[in-house]
């Protein structure tokens, strides 16, 4: 694919990617989703599975940010070592790019839990399990986790 070609591509991911997460929400599943349509790769159980790493696992903050979380499930549909080949060493290239994702996310958002990205969109956590604190969340962070699950989904296009 000509670069020119894969940087509209990934342009329409953020896009995409965006407009499932302003509207419809869980960072995961706004990922793989844009991924699925725009490049293939994820299927509708990978999807659904994604569901419970929203808000770092559980709406917890403490794990990573589902946005990250979706961009790995995405790009280890592509790289990651199948079922059948379990003991034949531990697929190193997918490792490469997970962790080229990881990095390139902590560099852009200063961290890459969920916990962290609150505290730089907001100045501080919240419980996303106490409905006034979801809903000062929603409010205080404005589009800043959508521009993040659209950022992720676009480098995971580029990386694809």
């Amino acid at each position: 694919m000509a670069d020119a070609d894969r940087i509209a591509l990934a342009e329409r991911a953020y896009c995409t990617a965006l407009r499932y997460e302003l509207d419809y929400g869980c960072c995961p599943q706004c990922v793989l989703v844009t991924i699925q349509e725009i490049v293939g790769l994820v299927d509708d159980a990978t999807i659904k599975a994604s569901h419970g790493l929203s808000g770092g696992g559980g709406l917890s903050g403490k794990g990573a940010c589902g946005a990250l979380a979706g961009g790995l499930l995405a790009l280890g549909a592509k790289r990651g070592r199948d079922r059948d080949k379990l003991s034949q060493g531990r697929g190193m290239g997918n490792f490469q790019k997970a962790r080229e994702l990881v990095d390139r996310f902590r560099c852009e958002f200063g961290g890459i839990t969920c916990e962290d990205l609150q505290r730089r969109f907001t100045g501080r956590t919240y419980d996303m399990w106490n409905p006034a604190e979801y809903t000062a969340f929603s409010e205080a962070r404005g589009n800043q986790c959508a521009h993040a699950t659209a950022t992720v989904t676009r480098w995971v296009v580029e990386m694809l």
